[in-house]
């Protein structure tokens, strides 16, 4: 496919998008996705196996800011026509302190000016990169590669590092710095799969393929008649809700996302993804908790809630319905999906966790701090409220003394 590559990398030079150029050259999106930002598969040994891309990245290019060679050579001829620099400048439109700046500093040992001397000159002191800070110091990558084996965001990081080392501005990094630290094309970081979701190279985000479903037999109360405590996540006790599948969605997990502390249970679904399983697993799960904790809960219209009515009468727990195609109503939930994807990547057969590692991972991520909840974590807000609920204790009856 030579040909097709190189007609690829011409229609993208030119300017036409991804999408666009694959219809014109006859290819499915995803190779040309490939194409253009190659791929990272996991290999036998655990390492991620890269693949470059087919498109190489443009040569740099020096800011017009700079002289070019073309206009010392033509400083150089003006400067041995006996030109003043305020004359050279005036030719080529440059200012006289650039203009006599260049011959002070690009001159030889002689005192004599050069087109090809002076470039060199230039090219040679022009700014090198400098190493970066996670390469210098070895104590502030070690606590970096520790957060990242522990798959936090590089913003999680940058917070972790203001409190780890709140006195030494050197070692406090913007989530950027470590974005670029991560995708540099020399990275200081080892490259595992316990990286969160690292890749070749960053790529602009997208929006996901929405899924088609169907209506429920049951009635539906739809999410525009949730109470308003809800929407304002000042309660707790209103949970979202819904499945991460795995390959031909023959397996599947159950997600619960807490609104207000953003807590995480994951429902272990061995038998299959059918409504009475998830029903039970529902159950299951919300009787462990305290009352306080069965509010509510939020759904999309996934038929593998259509026993949606049973958990209405059994917990008495009101379950409400998002709109079609609209996973921003459950935004909580969304977001988790994503991080669980670094633990559960997509194409593998989800049946094969046992419940031992779904606790074991969700309560990792409830470890972690966040950013909306003020850098607390989710198991630190939900704590108090999975305190069993004990009845107020009776003061002893007042024993009165009769006085003869």
């Amino acid at each position: 496919m030579s040909e097709q590559r190189e007609r690829f990398v011409g229609l993208v030079g030119a300017g036409v998008s991804n999408s666009a150029a694959c219809r014109e050259v006859g290819i499915n999106r995803r190779t040309g996705t490939r194409w253009r930002y190659g791929r990272s598969i996991p290999g036998a040994g655990g390492e991620l196996l890269h693949y470059p891309p087919v498109l190489t990245s443009p040569a740099a290019v020096i800011s017009a800011r700079y002289l070019s060679e073309d206009e010392r050579v033509l400083i150089a001829d003006l400067h041995q026509g006996g030109l003043s620099s305020r004359a050279i400048a005036e030719q080529v439109r440059r200012s006289p302190s650039t203009v006599s700046r260049e011959l002070a500093r690009n001159s030889g040992s002689d005192g004599r000016y050069g087109a090809g001397l002076a470039q060199r000159l230039a090219t040679a002191r022009r700014r090198r990169a400098r190493a970066r800070r996670l390469e210098v110091d070895q104590v502030l990558r070690a606590f970096v590669q520790q957060c990242l084996d522990r798959r936090w965001s590089p913003e999680q990081i940058s917070h972790a590092l203001s409190v780890q080392f709140p006195d030494d501005p050197t070692r406090q990094l913007a989530p950027e710095s470590l974005y670029q630290a991560l995708y540099a094309s020399k990275p200081v970081l080892q490259r595992t799969l316990r990286v969160r979701r690292w890749r070749r190279r960053r790529r602009p985000h997208r929006c996901a393929d929405a899924r088609r479903v169907g209506r429920l037999a049951t009635p539906m109360v739809m999410i525009d008649q949730r109470p308003a405590a809800v929407a304002d996540r000042v309660q707790v006790g209103h949970w979202e809700g819904d499945l991460i599948m795995g390959p031909g969605n023959r397996s599947a997990i159950g997600t619960l996302v807490e609104r207000s502390t953003r807590a995480l249970m994951l429902l272990h679904l061995p038998h299959g993804r059918t409504a009475a399983a998830v029903r039970d697993a529902l159950v299951e799960v919300f009787t462990a908790l305290p009352g306080g904790l069965r509010r509510s809960l939020t759904w999309d219209q996934g038929k593998e809630l259509s026993a949606h009515a049973d958990l209405t009468r059994t917990l008495g727990l009101p379950v409400y319905f998002c709109e079609p195609h609209s996973p921003w109503q459950r935004g909580s939930n969304e977001n988790m999906n994503g991080l669980l994807r670094d633990y559960f990547p997509k194409g593998t057969d989800l049946a094969r966790h046992s419940a031992a590692d779904l606790s074991h991972v969700a309560a990792e991520l409830n470890d972690r701090p966040r950013k909306t909840l003020a850098w607390a974590s989710p198991t630190d807000l939900i704590a108090p409220h999975l305190a069993p609920e004990r009845p107020p204790i009776a003061s002893p009856p007042k024993t009165v003394v009769l006085q003869r």
